[in-house]
């Protein structure tokens, strides 16, 4: 007997869906930062082994944020879980334990649309391991208890990799039958463009660690694989929405631009196991966050 699903991974911005689905595989597939709303599509993660195929599908936080932006991460959410066998809600158990007020107003979003998805629900409490008092979570089970009576619990720390074997034992039990559709050695559905996009789009969040990088987007304008033997040319755009936010993406000089760069080639280096020579340029394009066409050009909203 083989099993084969989609887990769709679900919850509040930040609440550790990313390291997850990377916990599982093994190596980063998906970009994590410590400021939340970092994901921005939904990206899958393939986990094989010898009697289960399963694909994770991270997705954007859900939230209850406006504008155009925010409307299409949330269409990304929704659609990872109407085309998955198994939800995944992963709870930030640290932070509910210290601000249980926190917990109804983040969660409202999600409650409706889990319980009417017809699908076996699984509740990952997370970052355990932050919890130095262990009985304030208690509140935090009972109320999770509340919102979804028919789901099953289990707590982790999708970091460290507490618990998640148990977790995956569960979603395991609960994913269908059925022969694996990708081959074995394919650990994602993302192309290595849209993932090398994502490795600069990452390295300008740990750069920039105010509100700027949500103002910013990635786009690889030039992939060529041709032109130099063993080498693989990269050219990309970084926007951003403000002109002033030009200079400091760029920095004194070049330097924080360089120092974005240095660190993305590296990683996408390692991750084509290739020599990279990668060039970025900074362009304004005012007002993208509210421009449906450039949203869905940027893969906003899959």
């Amino acid at each position: 007997m083989h099993k084969f699903g989609m887990v769709a991974l679900i919850g509040p911005p930040n609440a550790g869906k990313s390291t997850l689905m990377n916990q599982y595989l093994g190596q980063k597939v998906a970009i994590v930062s410590p400021r939340p709303q970092t994901t921005r599509n939904r990206i899958s993660g393939i986990l094989t082994n010898d009697d289960a195929q399963i694909v994770f599908l991270d997705t954007p936080g859900i939230h209850q944020l406006r504008g155009k932006m925010n409307r299409f991460l949330l269409e990304s959410a929704w659609n990872a879980l109407a085309g998955s066998d198994v939800v995944v809600v992963l709870l930030d158990a640290a932070l509910y334990a210290a601000k249980p007020h926190l917990m109804d107003k983040e969660l409202k979003p999600l409650v409706k649309p889990v319980n009417e998805s017809g699908r076996p629900v699984l509740i990952a409490v997370n970052k355990v391991d932050r919890v130095k008092d262990k009985p304030t979570m208690l509140p935090v089970m009972a109320r999770a208890s509340e919102l979804w009576p028919e789901a099953e619990f289990v707590p982790i720390s999708a970091l460290r990799g507490q618990g998640t074997d148990e977790l995956l034992s569960r979603v395991l039990e609960k994913v269908p039958e059925g022969p694996p559709m990708f081959p074995e050695d394919q650990i994602s559905t993302a192309p290595v463009r849209f993932m090398a996009a994502e490795i600069i789009r990452e390295k300008l969040f740990y750069s920039l660690r105010q509100e700027l990088p949500y103002t910013t987007a990635v786009e690889i304008e030039v992939w060529d694989e041709e032109s130099r033997k063993d080498m693989v040319l990269v050219n990309a755009v970084i926007y951003t929405a403000q002109k002033n936010h030009k200079g400091m993406i760029i920095g004194k000089q070049g330097s924080n631009l360089k120092k974005i760069g240095t660190e993305a080639r590296k990683e996408i280096a390692e991750l084509l196991d290739c020599k990279v020579h990668l060039e970025l340029w900074v362009k304004v394009r005012s007002g993208w966050t509210e421009d449906p066409g450039f949203l869905r050009a940027m893969g906003l909203g899959e």
